[in-house]
Order: structure tokens, then sequence, then C-alpha cells
């Protein structure tokens, strides 16, 4: 059995994803131990890097929630440069970087203890042939093989895939793995049947996925036969990609899979829409992770009962 945990981004609202995990490991305890890929994007991906370096559930829970201040932080300076994020995004990643090198020094991709994929996109592949030069996606990862990123530093992996246009600057060429797969399921699937690294690949069939999220907003635009132009649309696009991506890569990895792949995706109460800055929220989004139903979002299907029966 192949097992992949998959972690979507989210921002600060990967404490719920962390709570949910640290419930799920006090009743499967070989949980992380026994995952053979940890995939993870913006969020998801810091969480994922963090846990295949070897840190611990609780670990990663007191980075955000000790720390939240810290990493969005919105001082009149700040504002005063992007003239409240007009003309430039809400935070720096400084802070963050600062952080994430504390936490993991100089250690490269290849130094951690499991393999690992990363969603990002590159805005600029920098090609000297015009005819060649644009953007893709990028997915960096530890596996073995002629496209391995093992030589990358974690740090640098980290705020690459954790850089949400208009809240954080690009780190280098790259911005939030979001805007590619913000649930990184079916891309961690896809990594597994790669040839170049993997030889041989893992059948679907033998492939079990456990999909976290970090909490859904109840989100809806108002209105029929919209007659928007940019302006209109700015405000929403970004976290309407970053959801359909989620759907798309949900629907797509539910049915090559079926029964071996299940996803726990709690939906907050109506009424209630958390930013992914929103650190003040701290507590009760770990409050919403202690308390969310620990069954799959589309079947009901209880999670822990179908890890201990495939025997994870």
């Amino acid at each position: 059995m192949y097992r992949i945990l998959s972690f979507d981004g989210g921002g600060i609202r990967g404490l719920v994803t962390l709570a949910i995990l640290k419930r799920l490991q006090s009743q499967v305890p070989n949980l992380l131990q026994d995952a053979d890929l940890m995939a993870g994007t913006s969020t998801g991906g810091i969480i994922a890097l963090g846990l295949a370096a070897g840190k611990s559930v609780d670990e990663m829970i007191s980075l955000y929630r000790d720390n939240g201040a810290t990493i969005f932080d919105d001082s009149w300076g700040r504002n005063l440069t992007d003239v409240g994020g007009l003309i430039g995004a809400d935070y720096d990643q400084k802070n963050l970087g600062k952080l994430l090198t504390g936490i993991f020094q100089g250690a490269k991709l290849k130094d951690l203890q499991k393999r690992v994929l990363i969603p990002t996109f590159d805005l600029d592949n920098g090609d000297t042939n015009a005819a060649n030069r644009t953007w893709n996606p990028k997915f960096f990862h530890n596996f073995p093989g002629p496209d391995s990123d093992g030589d990358e530093l974690v740090v640098d992996v980290a705020l690459n895939t954790s850089a949400a246009p208009t809240y954080f600057p690009s780190h280098g060429v790259f911005i939030d793995g979001g805007v590619v797969a913000n649930n990184p399921s079916l891309a961690a699937l896809a990594q597994t049947q790669d040839p170049r690294n993997q030889d041989p690949a893992p059948n679907l069939s033998d492939i079990h996925v456990l999909s976290i999220g970090t909490g859904t907003n109840l989100s809806f635009i108002k209105g029929k036969n919209l007659d928007w132009g940019l302006a209109q649309w700015a405000k929403p696009l970004v976290s309407l990609l970053m959801d359909a991506s989620m759907g798309i890569a949900d629907f797509q990895a539910r049915h090559l899979l079926k029964g071996t792949y299940k996803r726990i995706a709690p939906v907050f109460p109506a009424g209630t829409n958390i930013k992914l800055d929103e650190w003040q929220r701290a507590q009760d989004l770990l409050d919403f992770g202690n308390t969310a139903p620990l069954s799959d979002s589309s079947s009901g299907a209880d999670v822990v009962a179908w890890l201990t029966q495939v025997g994870w």
C-alpha cells in the first residue's frame, strides 16, 4: 500500500488542518510515520515540509498560533509603502522567512525524512530563447531522478509555495501554489506515476490518499448575468480560483481512486468567513478543528474507521 497525506492551502487556517491531524494521530498513531508522500500547498506546504523534517504536529501548531501577528505584520509603515494594499502586497515575507529559517536551518529537500511534493507557480522560466520563455506551474519534490529538486533549500520552497498574491510579494519568480493546486491530492497522485522518479510506479488500486482541508468558507456571488470588469472581479478572483482548483482535484481524485481517497474538508458555519490572514482567530480555528467531524466530506464515512480498515 502506498500512502499519501495531502494538505490544502489556506493561510492561518492551517490551524484547522493541524487540529484535525492531531486528533487523527491520537487514534491512528502511525499516521505520519507510515506516510510515503506528503503533499502540501501554501500553508499546507509549510505543514508538509515541517512534518517531513520530523517536526511534531504540536510544534507546527505553535508556529502558527504563537507567530500569527509576526507573520501578518500590518504595520503603519507597510500600509504607507503599499498605499493600503492598492499598489503592493499586504505583507512582506521577511518575518515568515526568519521563522522558517529557525525551523529548517540550512536543510535541503533531500535531507527530509519523507518524500514531498510542493506546488508553486513560476512567473518567468528565464529561458534565453524568447520562443520558450513563459510562466509555468512548478512542483518541487525530493524524489530521485533527473528532475529532482533535492538540492533546493526547504526554506525557499516553503516561501515559494506560500507567496499568496495580494497577501505577499512573489518569492523570487515564484508565487503561491494555490493558483495551481490548492488541493494537491491529484498532483501527488500524478507524481507517483512518473517512471523517472519511481520505477515501478505503484498501482492506482494500491494508493490511499487522505486529503485535509483548512476549513471551507460558504462563499457565493449574488446575482445573475454579471457584467463585471476588472475592478469588480479583482476582489473575489483569488479566492474563487483557489476554491475552484480544490474542487477540481477533489472531483478527479474521487473518480480515479474511488474508495481509496478520503477528504476531510469541514465547512464553517453560515455567516462565518475567516480570511487567510486573520491570525486573531487562531483559537477559533483550533476550536473548530477540534470539534469538526472526522468524516469524508462527500460520503460522510468515518475516516478513522477507514484508516484502521485499510491498515494505515
